[in-house]
């Protein structure tokens, strides 16, 4: 997977990770207002598939959608082109970029490498 969405096809993803299945008028239902048309809801849909982000089966007459790659392998692509675009391909420097633009917390930024080396000895 190396392919990037879209805002709309994005925000479809999103509904679609946290259903793990839903039909088109499912997505709609979560999206906010103001809501796009059935139309364009299954066209974007349709490209989903067609970039293997997204399959379905029969339901009746209709579909259920369910996702095919999972947000946090998606996520974490994501994630690493914005390193490597932005910060050339430095983790270091990215946390120090949002640590100095986002006024973090001493604490906060503690807390973040418990986390990780809680993670991180998991392992």
């Amino acid at each position: 997977m190396d392919k990037q969405l879209t805002k709309a096809e994005e925000q479809f993803m999103q509904v679609l990770w946290k259903l793990n299945e839903a039909s088109v008028q499912n997505i709609i239902d979560q999206l906010p207002e103001p809501k796009p048309a059935y139309n364009t809801v299954s066209t974007i849909i349709r490209i989903l598939e067609t970039k293997n982000f997204v399959g379905h089966k029969a339901k009746g007459r209709g579909y259920l959608y369910f996702p095919l790659v999972k947000k946090e392998d998606y996520s974490n692509q994501t994630l690493n082109k914005l390193v490597d675009g932005y910060f050339e391909g430095s983790f270091k420097s990215m946390v120090s970029f949002f640590v100095k633009k986002n006024d973090v917390d001493i604490n906060d930024l503690e807390t973040i490498l418990k986390n990780i080396n809680d993670k991180t000895s998991e392992k």
